[in-house]
């Protein structure tokens, strides 16, 4: 199994020393988030990353098909891949911070469909109908590689369908690993595509730290992140007990767009333990705990046919984070 991690890029300066850090300590790929009413430029901060980098993979982690035309995204991605020497990738999903700080709603399947046929071909210097006109990037000749985010069973086989890489955001349990992955599968055999084509990639909250409950104690904003992204259209085929269903719906009223992944005593950092559901949301979502918990937890998502685990940075000192990941994790396993 290989590792990435996701970056927030809130300064340069602190921005430049996470991705060298990065690179140096045994990380493979480097994601950064797109929402730009809270963080850098997504594209700037991808070409300052491959800029200060010789070897690690580098590509948004994720984008979504609303902010950026097709040509656009297209001819950045394209760009970034002759940058770095064939480095980049395009990770995207139907979005969530980006989109919501705007008051738009997250983009439907079948647009996302649309949009990514259209990426794709534009990458390949085709031109492609899109929304009933024409479109193209004439010089871009080398593809880079397509992965799209998913959670539920269906987008999970369309992601298998279309995507060259499926980033799961479903939890990390081995039951729901294994139902994950079986979806894209799925989707993979419904196209004919050779099964295992698509890899799979699994988007982990993480902390290391001493002591287990602070470890999981600085991460609560971004616990409840993902419980408001993942859950937020249906509960159904996503393995959450009866009993949590109601705190879990409660979450996507109270969770607040403008304080997404912030860190401190944000109301976003208060409702998981209001509801109960801190632990629950730790042990689907998280990597987070002592040095030996986190190899513990790695070991397993790596048995559940996960070929890369993507893990975010995100707490007072993400230096911290990816510094003892690396030491601590990666050095070890």
């Amino acid at each position: 199994m290989k590792y990435g991690v996701t970056l927030l890029p809130t300064s340069y300066d602190s921005f430049r020393r996470h991705v060298r850090l990065a690179e140096s300590v045994g990380f493979d790929y480097i994601g950064v988030a797109d929402s730009q009413s809270l963080f850098r430029e997504l594209f700037v901060s991808l070409t300052v990353a491959a800029m200060e980098t010789e070897r690690v993979h580098l590509g948004p982690s994720v984008t979504n098909p609303l902010t950026r035309h097709p040509a656009v995204m297209a001819s950045a991605i394209a760009s970034l891949h002759e940058l770095s020497g064939g480095r980049a990738f395009l990770g995207i999903g139907t979005d969530d911070s980006a989109i919501l700080n705007l008051g738009l709603r997250p983009a439907r399947l079948a647009a996302l469909r649309e949009y990514v046929g259209a990426v794709r071909a534009m990458l390949a210097g085709e031109s492609v109908d899109y929304m009933g006109r024409e479109g193209h990037v004439r010089w871009s000749q080398e593809p880079a590689p397509i992965m799209m985010s998913a959670e539920g069973p269906r987008t999970l086989r369309i992601a298998g369908e279309i995507a060259d890489r499926v980033m799961i955001h479903t939890g990390l349990t081995p039951e729901i690993l294994e139902d994950t992955v079986a979806h894209v599968r799925a989707g993979e055999w419904h196209v004919g595509k050779p099964l295992g084509s698509a890899e799979v990639w699994a988007f982990a909250k993480c902390n290391i730290a001493d002591d287990h409950d602070a470890a999981i104690d600085e991460i609560k904003m971004a616990l409840a992140a993902s419980a408001h992204h993942a859950f937020r259209f249906t509960l159904e085929g996503k393995h959450v007990p009866e009993e949590l269903h109601e705190a879990m719906m409660a979450i996507q009223g109270e969770y607040v767009p403008a304080e997404h992944e912030q860190v401190g005593e944000t109301r976003n950092a208060a409702i998981t333990d209001e509801f109960g559901v801190t632990d629950y949301l730790a042990e689907r979502f998280s990597v987070a705990g002592t040095p030996e918990e986190c190899r513990a937890k790695v070991r397993q998502i790596g048995e559940s046919g996960v070929d890369v685990l993507q893990i975010t940075a995100i707490s007072h000192d993400p230096g911290d984070i990816i510094r003892r990941f690396g030491e601590d994790v990666i050095a070890k396993m």
